[in-house]
């Protein structure tokens, strides 16, 4: 389906070309995790055309990272563009990551939390935690809270516009009754559906951007789902069980938004003026609301409240 009959279909934005739509950039710096492929790939490559000062691009492996680095290159050969090391499912590698950042840059404009699995099979991350829940979550959580003192003094300087752009999914709507079952977060699982675990980890991100506009209002937190978007974290799913396997295929394999199209909506979070903190957007732009499940302020709050009590006694 492309944009243009979504946008029909939604009423989002009709018109956003991140080559004429996306300001100047210059001064800015910018860190996008799984950078090294898909849709934060793409945000980087279009961020990179409009000369921000820095953009850290996060990967799974510097190799993979610096590999997506030339390949950018040779579409914005001046791009300033450096590789950084950060597995999600690995405290001690969130650490180190941004270790790195913090000591090697002065500020910090855009957060772009895009990395994330999907419809894996039951596990648990290096952590400690069911590995779709703590790689899409409690992984963002951890670098977000490392990397906040340098958020909050960005959104100090003057004219700043400080933003974490978190990427959730209507799929978030296959989450267990409740939203989150927090009992189930350090175990494999596998109780559930993987669809119910990926359903689960997208409502945590949800609530996590909206708790976060609400703690921290000088820095503007958006949630977004950027469509269905025909990359390979859909594969698992299109391989998943007989049940699931026809609805996957026509999903993404027919409905779904190139490479291209699918980075619009959270390029569009990272800079439009009427971006609202807390808000949550379907492409591109369109105000949708999520699950009640994950609109819950009690729940919001309990979430971040686990998740600080997880994270205590993990500094940089």
């Amino acid at each position: 389906m492309g944009l243009g009959l979504l946008n029909i279909l939604t009423g989002g934005v009709k018109n956003f070309n991140p080559r004429t739509d996306i300001p100047s950039l210059k001064g800015k710096t910018i860190l996008v995790t799984g950078g090294n492929n898909g849709l934060g790939k793409e945000s980087i490559l279009q961020l990179a055309y409009h000369e921000p000062s820095l953009i850290w691009l996060a990967a799974r492996g510097e190799a993979r990272a610096q590999a997506a680095i030339d390949d950018i290159r040779k579409e914005v050969p001046n791009a300033s563009i450096r590789p950084l090391n950060l597995d999600l499912a690995d405290f001690d590698s969130v650490k180190a990551a941004a270790r790195r950042v913090l000591s090697e840059s002065d500020r910090l404009d855009i957060l772009m939390l895009n990395a994330g699995i999907m419809a894996t099979p039951a596990g648990l991350t290096k952590s400690g935690y069911e590995i779709q829940f703590g790689t899409n979550h409690v992984g963002h959580a951890l670098l977000t809270k490392l990397l906040l003192p340098l958020l909050t003094k960005t959104a100090a300087t003057s004219n700043s516009d400080v933003r974490v752009i978190v990427l959730s999914s209507e799929a978030h709507r296959f989450k267990p009754r409740g939203g989150i079952i927090f009992d189930s977060l350090k175990t494999t699982a596998e109780n559930f559906h993987t669809a119910t675990r990926y359903g689960q980890s997208k409502t945590a991100n949800i609530l996590f951007a909206t708790e976060m506009a609400r703690r921290y209002p000088q820095i503007r937190t958006v949630a977004v789902h950027p469509g269905a978007v025909d990359t390979n974290l859909a594969t698992p799913f299109t391989q998943s069980s007989i049940l699931w396997r026809p609805f996957a295929m026509i999903y993404f394999r027919v409905m779904a938004l190139s490479v291209q199209d699918g980075a619009k909506n959270q390029l569009w979070a990272s800079v439009a003026a009427d971006a609202k903190s807390g808000g949550y957007y379907n492409p591109i732009g369109y105000v949708k609301a999520a699950d009640a499940d994950a609109t819950n302020e009690e729940t919001a709050k309990k979430l971040w409240e686990w998740t600080e009590k997880e994270l205590e006694g993990q500094e940089v």
